[in-house]
């Protein structure tokens, strides 16, 4: 530790903070951080060295050389990408957490110091302009107080969300300091009653424990008053008591005599000692009416349960034993590192992984039961569809329904904590409507993955079809395409594998026409490009999400069709009369001449245009007649023309012309009907 403060001076000489002070000073400060944590002697030489790589010209290989392995991997994990070019602020931000992610995965003591880093310039925030305090306090309260809250290490949470709160509002956290200040010397009063109360109560029956009188914090008072749109004078339960013991058995005795003493508040009791929090966390909480019916809550834990509470994750350094057996606090940490791991393999890009952390760092949970008895812990708000990527992402991705108590239900319901859930799956994908409920970040995370995937393989179909389709013009098929043409357009177009460009080309990014006549060969490059109605793409109805239908026109079989290939959708397929592709028409590069496969199946989606006479019950005359030629209607509208005469606009679900046909037929036989046509602009 010695030599890494020299070298850390040696390597800082000349270099100042914003408030003047020697650069040193900061990492001996973070150092000091992590020493009142009791950490290990790598993490406290790390912090010394935690900004050398980032703010001076030495490397990882040089801190290896002199301190090894650990030191220079927490050192590195901790450094920010400044050699890489941002397009913004929140990208680098998102790039640089996703390295720290990737280095916590190796080794856990990289947060410690991270946090003690930020925990310092939180300290020292005062020497900043205002603009960069709110920033720097924002990126506190959104990520580095909800990761100290997950990794239980509360007493740095609440200085996070005290010294945030004061720099991003300074307004608000004076007024309601002054109105906690105001109302304190009642309070101090009613505080000392009641401690004595509880101190005598344990007394009376025997039971050993030290009682600490508090008042909530600044923050949470302001997140209740938020949460609930309450005012100050609202909240009650400012008064808060923490009973501590020897042992479990006695945690729960104490809460009998403090339920004799003063009478509980229904609803408001939470066992987390028999089922902990998500980072470890346990207490007994409850809520009892106090003297003068003043509602107070009360925690009751034992010692090794307040030590965790307070230093969470910092506890497995704090109370190391001899076998290095590691705590349940840091258990659930490394599971929740080995779970951002897997975000971020699966996320798109930093700023999606960023978002899925956020979302996975609320503190509320509920504990729901799988059918064999097992608890899970899920995030406030979650669906069955969460549990089930909770249980495996296999289960998520094939669920299809659920029970919930024994009882089908909606794999869209909220659940509740203490409800029993089985999930029903079968060999069916992930639904993308479901990203509209899901919570979890597991959740999104693999539903967009899933989706992705099956974007790019579909995407990939359609493109090798748009190719072989442009190239059979020109009498070619990709087949019999010389391999060095097809290298040669890759290193062109910057493609790894062929795979690449013909999604390019499926996504409609690049068109099938252009990369044909590239992949030509050379003495046939001014081969005349014909394409006949039989060379036609055949359209089987379920591309999937590269293809689409156009709503301007609404195709269905039967129709004269033609495609369009738009930038980053795929193609899209329009009727041959369609106002909107007559400028095309004539482009062989920006069209696809399309057929329907005799074998198409499924339902296509059609506009009708019903003219009839005002009369009762009429819409239920329409939907009687559709039905009976097995057409679902999907959408329907009114507008009065005239005071005889009503407009019904229907969008029925039908298989084909033919099918179209029947349902106009069986329409216009009503009585009342003067016209009925089909919208097809």
């Amino acid at each position: 530790m010695r030599r890494a403060y020299y070298y850390a001076e040696q390597a800082h000489d000349g270099q100042f903070r914003i408030s003047g002070a020697p650069y040193v000073t900061h990492p001996l400060a973070v150092a000091g951080i992590l020493r009142e944590m009791h950490m290990d002697h790598q993490s406290v030489a790390a912090a010394m060295l935690h900004d050398v790589i980032e703010d001076t010209g030495l490397t990882k290989e040089a801190i290896f050389d002199q301190f090894g392995t650990s030191v220079a991997d927490i050192v590195d994990g901790v450094s920010k990408l400044n050699r890489i070019e941002f397009s913004s602020h929140a990208e680098a931000q998102a790039e640089n957490f996703q390295k720290m992610a990737l280095a916590m995965a190796k080794d856990i003591r990289v947060i410690l110091v991270k946090l003690a880093d930020r925990m310092h310039n939180m300290r020292t925030l005062s020497a900043l302009d205002p603009e960069k305090q709110r920033r720097i306090a924002r990126e506190t309260l959104d990520i580095y107080a909800p990761i100290a809250n997950r990794l239980g290490m509360n007493n740095m949470r609440i200085e996070f969300e005290e010294r945030g709160f004061e720099a991003l509002y300074p307004m608000r956290a004076r007024r309601l300091e002054a109105a906690v200040k105001s109302i304190a010397g009642n309070r101090k009063e009613i505080v000392l009653q009641i401690e004595s109360a509880l101190t005598a109560c344990l007394q009376r029956e025997n039971l050993s424990g030290r009682v600490l009188g508090r008042e909530k914090h600044i923050y949470s008072i302001y997140k209740k008053m938020r949460e609930k749109r309450i005012s100050f004078r609202e909240i009650t339960d400012v008064f808060a008591f923490r009973i501590i013991t020897d042992q479990v058995d006695t945690c729960y005795r104490i809460l009998g005599a403090v339920h004799n003493l003063y009478k509980p508040v229904p609803g408001r009791f939470k066992d987390y000692i028999a089922i902990p929090k998500a980072n470890g966390y346990q207490s007994l909480h409850t809520a009892l009416f106090s003297i003068h019916a003043i509602p107070i809550e009360i925690q009751i834990r034992t010692e090794d349960m307040e030590a965790m509470a307070n230093n969470g994750i910092a506890a497995h350094w704090l109370y190391k034993s001899e076998e290095e057996m590691p705590n349940q606090s840091h258990i659930r940490a490394r599971q929740w590192v080995q779970d951002l791991l897997e975000l971020q393999k699966q996320a798109g890009d930093s700023q999606e992984f960023i978002e899925h952390v956020k979302t996975d760092l609320f503190p509320d949970e509920l504990y729901v039961f799988t059918p064999k008895g097992a608890i899970l812990e899920l995030p406030a708000g979650s669906t069955a569809v969460d549990f089930a990527y909770a249980v495996h992402t296999d289960v998520g991705n094939s669920c299809v329904a659920c029970r919930i108590n024994r009882r089908l239900a909606p794999l869209s319901q909220v659940l509740q904590s203490g409800q029993t859930i089985e999930i029903i799956a079968s060999g069916a994908n992930p639904n993308p409507a479901w990203l509209n409920f899901v919570v979890s970040g597991k959740a999104r995370s693999n539903i967009r993955h899933y989706l992705k995937k099956q974007r790019r393989s579909e995407a990939i179909t359609l493109g090798r079809r748009l190719l072989n389709k442009t190239l059979a013009g020109f009498g070619y098929n990709l087949s019999n395409i010389p391999k060095n043409k097809v290298g040669g357009l890759l290193e062109e177009t910057d493609f790894d594998v062929l795979d690449d460009l013909l999604e390019d080309i499926g996504l409609g990014n690049r068109m099938a026409y252009i990369v044909a006549r590239r992949l030509l060969p050379d003495d046939n490059k001014n081969q005349h490009y014909s394409d006949g109605d039989d060379a036609a793409l055949a359209i089987h109805g379920a591309e999937g999400m590269v293809m689409s239908f156009a709503k301007c026109c609404r195709p269905i079989p039967g129709d004269h069709i033609v495609g369009y290939i738009s930038s980053g959708k795929g193609m899209v397929v329009h009727l041959e009369s369609c106002n909107n592709v007559a400028e095309i028409l004539d482009d062989p590069k920006k069209h696809m001449a399309l057929r329907w496969d005799p074998g198409v199946e499924g339902e296509f989606p059609v506009e009708i245009r019903v003219e009839i006479e005002h009369q009762r019950g009429l819409i239920a005359t329409l939907a009687n007649a559709i039905t009976s030629c097995e057409a679902n209607i999907d959408k329907i509208s009114t507008a009065d023309r005239d005071a005889q005469t009503i407009i019904v606009n229907l969008t029925v679900n039908v298989r084909n012309r033919i099918h179209l046909a029947k349902v106009m037929k069986k329409v216009r036989v009503i009585k009342s009907v003067i016209k009925v046509n089909r919208i097809k602009n």
